[in-house]
């Protein structure tokens, strides 16, 4: 998969906000399975609602793209293939991450810490699993937030501002060569 300015740019905004979130959980240090089990209590309702936010978020996202599609073939000019390969990758990620973010909803719902059968020293993998995937959850999400960003910007460029040397806008040169190409 070939990475654009866009694509790199969305890519290290998601590693560094999931680095960040991700930090946190190291600050804690190591942690015996009673600890652990506290910390579990005390933060699945908030890992939970952010699991339920992402899932709202990516759903949302999706409706969204269906509008800058709209948007994006109401244009008088001409759309080069790198922006619907743009917007399929955007809904590529998001679904990939509604759906991840879902099945941490649903896992991070059992009540495990009710559990009388699960071995103390599983705490704080669990812990700190469930602190991974909100993590990754949350820098996952930036990153397909960043991505429609420049999706957007684009079009309002073409669009809105009516820039007619956008590199997604085919020039005439452009049109001609590939229509001698088809035929």
């Amino acid at each position: 998969m070939k990475l654009t300015i866009y694509n790199r740019r969305a890519l290290y905004g998601g590693i560094f906000a999931a680095i960040i979130t991700g930090i946190g959980a190291f600050i804690l240090g190591n942690l015996s399975g009673y600890e652990a089990k506290i910390l579990i209590k005390s933060s699945l309702p908030g890992i939970n609602t952010l699991c339920n936010t992402i899932v709202l978020a990516s759903a949302t996202i999706l409706a969204l793209l269906l509008t800058l599609l709209s948007v994006s073939s109401g244009s008088k000019s001409r759309l080069k293939d790198d922006h619907y390969t743009q917007v399929l990758r955007i809904a590529r990620i998001d679904t990939a991450v509604f759906i991840v973010a879902m099945i941490c909803f649903q896992l991070f719902n059992l009540p495990i810490t009710e559990a009388e059968d699960v071995p103390s020293n599983w705490y704080a993998s669990i812990y700190y699993f469930s602190l991974g995937m909100s993590s990754i959850l949350s820098g996952a999400l930036i990153s397909v937030v960043i991505m429609l960003y420049n999706a957007v910007v684009n079009i309002i460029k073409i669009v809105g501002l009516g820039e007619k040397d956008h590199p997604l806008i085919y020039k005439e040169d452009e049109k001609t060569k590939r229509t001698e190409k088809n035929n």
